[in-house]
């Protein structure tokens, strides 16, 4: 190799020397054949994954499930079959609207999604930290996220948008109340509750139908955040509930939560006081008591972010036998929903990665071939059912009871202003301490002022239909009292 000469100014600074010699390597080119350099490039510019519409920020954990009570009466699921029994599981905890990139710590709904690996396949409770939702309808939820993203024109996120819709889908009052409530930003994921939010069916070993709603409730307590303090840890750690949940699994205190269902009997839907199966309203404890299930613990950090939480992929659909579906509208709109995204992010053979593929032979099927197909594709197995070469049952899943339905296939009315709309979140309201009340009123009052005239005066009679000093107090703080 030759050497460079170096020349230098009076001052001793290095100066250009057209004169200095290069050796043969520097002088040449680069050739497509280094095709180590091509295929680092095209990994390099193939990295990224589409990012999941909604929940895209989110961090997750292993854990384990113990039964600590005795439902058996209500299902014959294997997971609930005895007391102390010990299900593996793996969650994920999400911001709804924001992208990859956004705060952890933003006023917003919050996922709660648990896969949990039973020996008769994968059971998703995929869930939120609120009992209920913002709408009853499938068809009104991209309306209802496009509101919470992105301006078509701006690309920045809308007030306007957002309140728009809800001055006009009254039954959104009842999520809306609790997202501007104390809740709305959780001081970490260990202080927040988890819900089903949809209701469920159990099934039990005589073939009886109960419809379920399941809750997992903190036993570190609910702690929340002030808007001031969410904007100034957003700016200092935007990553810090993500963060949080890493720093505290790996330092040995590992989170907890107990598991409680609601459990009706099947015949008394018809009667009860609200449509049971009403994304936006809730079963009243009186009416029906949390009953403890177990106790669920998240106790293992992820080794690879990407193969675990980012690849991770939940679904309602998938239940196990003796956990089934409701005529929940929302809830039917989302089986297909969910498998479908991830179809598209994952590709169709999504539920053989690692983190997705069930633990269990009988969640074999015959599906077969399909963009990365990476294990032994079902090898000399046949791919039809029925056959007579001992292939697994397809029918399993089918066995319960019918699903008993009433009244038209039909979307939700859309009328505006229905009473029955009103009447939990007012209830909300009254349970609430004064502070909170007042608190509440203030939250909603800073977004809403920034808003046109006419959205606030639609939105304003809500409040009041709620409960009259909600209303007072929120057009008060509009000045529209």
């Amino acid at each position: 190799m030759s050497k460079t000469k170096v020349l230098t100014t009076a001052a001793g600074i290095p100066v250009c020397d057209n004169q200095t010699s290069l050796t043969a390597g520097e002088r040449g080119p680069t050739l497509l054949q280094d095709h180590h350099l091509l295929e680092k490039l095209a990994h390099f510019n193939r990295e990224r994954i589409p990012e999941r519409v909604v929940h895209a920020k989110a961090a997750g954990a292993h854990g384990t499930f113990i039964v600590t009570k005795d439902i058996t009466r209500y299902t014959k699921a294997s997971i609930f079959s005895e007391v102390g029994k010990k299900t593996d599981v793996f969650g994920r905890f999400s911001t709804v609207a924001g992208e990859k990139g956004s705060a952890d710590t933003v006023r917003d709904v919050r996922g709660f999604a648990l896969k949990f690996y039973t020996e008769e396949g994968n059971w998703d409770m995929v869930g939120n930290n609120t009992p209920v939702f913002f709408v009853r309808d499938a068809i009104k939820f991209p309306d209802f996220v496009h509101t919470q993203k992105r301006e078509p024109q701006t690309n920045l996120r809308s007030k306007t948008m957002m309140w728009d819709f809800w001055s006009q889908v009254p039954e959104s009052l009842h999520q809306v109340t609790i997202l501007f409530s104390d809740r709305g930003i959780p001081m970490g994921i260990p202080f927040m509750h988890g819900f089903g939010s949809h209701t469920y069916s159990f099934i039990n070993a005589d073939n009886e139908r109960f419809w379920v709603k399941f809750h997992f409730k903190t036993q570190q307590g609910i702690r929340n955040m002030t808007p001031e303090n969410a904007d100034r840890i957003a700016g200092e750690d935007a990553d810090y509930h993500t963060r949080l949940l890493f720093e505290t699994i790996g330092s040995g205190d590992y989170p907890k939560w107990t598991f409680y269902v609601q459990v009706m009997p099947e015949s008394e839907a018809e009667t009860y006081r609200w449509n049971p199966f009403d994304l936006t309203r809730i079963w009243s404890h009186s009416d029906y008591p949390l009953i403890e299930v177990g106790v669920l613990e998240m106790n293992r950090n992820p080794s690879n972010y990407f193969a675990e939480v980012e690849q991770s992929a939940f679904s309602p659909a998938n239940v196990v036998p003796g956990i089934s579906f409701s005529p929940c509208k929302m809830l039917q709109g989302r089986i297909f929903a969910y498998a479908d995204a991830h179809r598209y992010r994952l590709g169709v053979n999504f539920g053989h990665l690692p983190i997705n593929r069930p633990l269990a032979t009988a969640a074999n099927t015959y599906q077969r071939d399909g963009s990365m197909r990476f294990d032994d594709n079902g090898g000399a197995s046949v791919n039809y059912e029925p056959n007579s070469f001992g292939g697994p049952k397809a029918d399993h899943a089918y066995n319960e009871p019918p699903l008993k339905i009433s009244g038209d296939a039909n979307r939700y009315e859309q009328k505006r202003g229905i009473d029955d709309d009103f009447v939990q979140p007012g209830n909300l309201f009254r349970l609430l301490p004064p502070d909170e009340r007042k608190r509440l009123i203030e939250n909603i009052v800073a977004s809403l002022r920034k808003t046109p005239k006419d959205i606030q005066e639609r939105m304003v009679p809500y409040f009041y239909k709620a409960d009259e000093a909600y209303g007072e107090g929120v057009a008060k703080g509009l000045g529209l009292s």
